[in-house]
């Protein structure tokens, strides 16, 4: 069977239950683009790019660990990229699939692709808050952020397949979903690797993640995952992530070499340290280290929201090892994100003036 490409738009494409060819994407993203809101112009400008004809994108990172910056991409990759997704997750020609995502990013803008590609019928609504309150449909297929599958958690059993990416889900979040019968995953990826090139089914007990087909992986001498993937345009890819290899197409996230924390010679992962408070903290947090005499840095606890003393006791009393216990715990009103809902840790451990 001969592998689609860019123009190749699936005869069963459905965009808010119309069909389009490729021929028509300009027409209607010039549409979108006149005289539709934020998120339906950011799509219409896809389909403006998807139909001209460079066989080149250019994508833009989220910057949730440093300045955006922007890739090029052959839409080929990004074909791939999809029936990769599709043989992953068995996904089947006209299941109907929600587009919540910004599409000025990698995470809408695939979706898009898998809708045209595979054959989905895909509904637009705004990349915001419960995505599900718009309409009572079902649906076969929908990726979310972490914040929308909690705003969304109680209609959430309307979804068959959920995948969950662009930051970690809380330890409360992931048991709550665990919990309803729905197929979810969380997901590995970045704008880099167009996505997702691994994911793991949430159940309550972390277990690794499996790699996608034509993925390969290994570590590096500093432990950071090295990714090989047949369909991108940049053959290896080394990541800033701390992984252990559990087997060829399996691996364990432990978190950023770029967060680590040497304190007095301990090297903290702050990642680890927020896993065990998770289950403390409701609001979004993250340790981080700062400047510390003694201890060359030292590890401090940010949480955003006022202050709550009891909450500070629970945190004090809680049983974990000594060295990764913060030394001080900081309250502020509101953390700095990126456009994509990423905590922007340097960002706002600034506003503390420390």
């Amino acid at each position: 069977m001969t592998k689609p490409t860019y123009k190749n738009i699936h005869n069963r494409f459905r965009l808010n239950g119309v069909h389009y060819t490729f021929d028509e994407l300009s027409e209607v993203g010039y549409s979108y683009v006149k005289e539709g809101t934020a998120y339906e112009r950011a799509i219409g400008e896809f389909f403006l790019d998807w139909a001209h004809p460079s066989s080149e994108l250019t994508l833009q990172t989220s910057g949730s660990t440093g300045k955006p910056k922007k890739m090029v991409f052959s839409k080929q990759s990004l074909v791939d990229s999809a029936l990769a997704t599709g043989n992953f997750f068995n996904l089947k020609v006209g299941d109907r699939a929600l587009h919540c995502l910004s599409s000025d990013y990698i995470a809408g803008r695939m979706m898009l692709v898998r809708a045209m590609i595979l054959g989905l019928e895909i509904d637009l609504v705004p990349p915001e808050g419960n995505p599900l309150k718009h309409n009572n449909k079902n649906y076969e297929f929908v990726a979310m952020v972490p914040l929308q599958v909690e705003k969304a958690l109680s209609e959430i059993e309307r979804i068959g397949l959920l995948i969950v990416g662009g930051t970690s889900l809380a330890t409360p979040l992931k048991k709550a979903l665990a919990k309803k019968n729905v197929l979810s995953y969380e997901t590995y990826g970045m704008t880099e690797t167009l996505t997702h090139i691994a994911a793991r089914k949430i159940e309550e007990n972390d277990h690794p993640f499996s790699v996608l087909p034509g993925v390969e992986i290994e570590s590096n001498a500093q432990g950071c995952l090295v990714i090989r993937c047949a369909h991108l345009d940049q053959k290896e890819i080394v990541t800033n992530d701390c992984v252990e290899i559990t087997s060829p197409t399996h691996f364990q996230l432990k978190g950023r070499r770029d967060n680590i924390i040497n304190s007095g010679g301990i090297k903290i992962l702050p990642e680890s340290v927020e896993k065990q408070l998770s289950t403390l903290i409701v609001n979004p947090f993250f340790v981080i280290g700062i400047p510390d005499e003694q201890l060359g840095q030292k590890a401090i606890l940010l949480i955003e929201g006022q202050r709550e003393e009891t909450l500070t006791e629970a945190i004090e009393q809680f049983k974990m090892e000594a060295y990764q216990k913060p030394k001080a715990i900081y309250f502020l009103p509101r953390f700095r994100y990126t456009a994509t809902g990423k905590i922007q840790r340097k960002d706002t451990l600034a506003l503390l003036n420390l």
